[in-house]
Parts: C-alpha cells; structure tokens; sequence
C-alpha cells in the first residue's frame, strides 16, 4: 500500500486527484499506475484500469491470476468491473468511498455476479489514504 500511495502523491502532484494502484504478484511488482485523467483528458485513465492494462500487457494474460492488487481509494464502479475482469487473487484498498465504492461502501459489485471474485481487504492504511484525498480536495476549494 505503500507504493500505491507514492503513486497517489505523483497524482496529487499533476494535478489530479490522488489515487494510485499497484498490483504484485509473489512479493514483486507487476505494474504501478496513478490517476492521469487530467493529463491525458481520458476518463477511463483511472490508476486502477492503467495498473490492470499494464499488468496484463507485462503477465501477457488478461488474467491476473495470483496478483493482489492494491488501490488507495476504493474502487468506483468501472474500476471494480476492471478489476472483476482480470480475475486477481486479491483487492486490497486503503480508504473507504461512501460517494462512489462500489465495492464496499455504496455498491457491492463483487457480490452482483456469478464470476469468482477476488478476496477483498479494505481499510489499509486508511487514514493517510484518506488524509491525502482530504488534503487534495481541501486545496481545490482554497
């Protein structure tokens, strides 16, 4: 989590809103990736759906069988059907989403299908995901 969060200030530091994601498998890291939807005025160019292209491109599968995948913020619902589709061991988020989580806190989108879902961890290091997000939007209103 540590890592997604150095992705999330990368994030914050362009501009956008800090979010990052990395995905491991057996200890190393597979691919990382942060919020770049200003940069590349893409709205899919969420950190999630970059770190699962890149990891699938990097594995050559668009499975990510035995990854954790590992986000700061819990995932929104495009985010979460990304992640449902590349098939990961494991999700792991730091902080919770009550505006757009779709996989805890407003949505449980895991649960909606039939396809194997991933063991889900959230709360890790939930308040400097948090407090990061807060920061950030504490200082678009200043």
């Amino acid at each position: 989590m540590e890592l997604a969060l150095e992705e999330a200030r990368l994030a914050a530091a362009a501009g956008d809103v800090p979010v990052g994601c990395v995905v491991v498998k057996d200890g190393g890291v597979v691919a990382r990736a942060h919020n770049r939807r200003e940069e590349l005025r893409l709205a899919t160019a969420h950190a999630e759906v970059l770190a699962v292209e890149a990891a699938c491109n990097k594995m050559n599968s668009r499975r990510l069988c035995g990854c954790t995948v590992y986000v700061t913020l819990e995932p929104c619902p495009m985010c979460a059907g990304a992640i449902l589709q590349a098939c990961p061991d494991r999700l792991v988020f730091g902080a919770f989403d009550d505006e757009t989580g779709a996989v805890r806190s407003r949505l449980e989108l895991f649960e909606s299908f039939s396809l194997p879902s991933p063991q889900v961890r959230g709360g890790v290091l939930e308040e400097e995901c948090a407090g990061l997000l807060r920061e950030f939007f504490e200082g678009l209103r200043a």
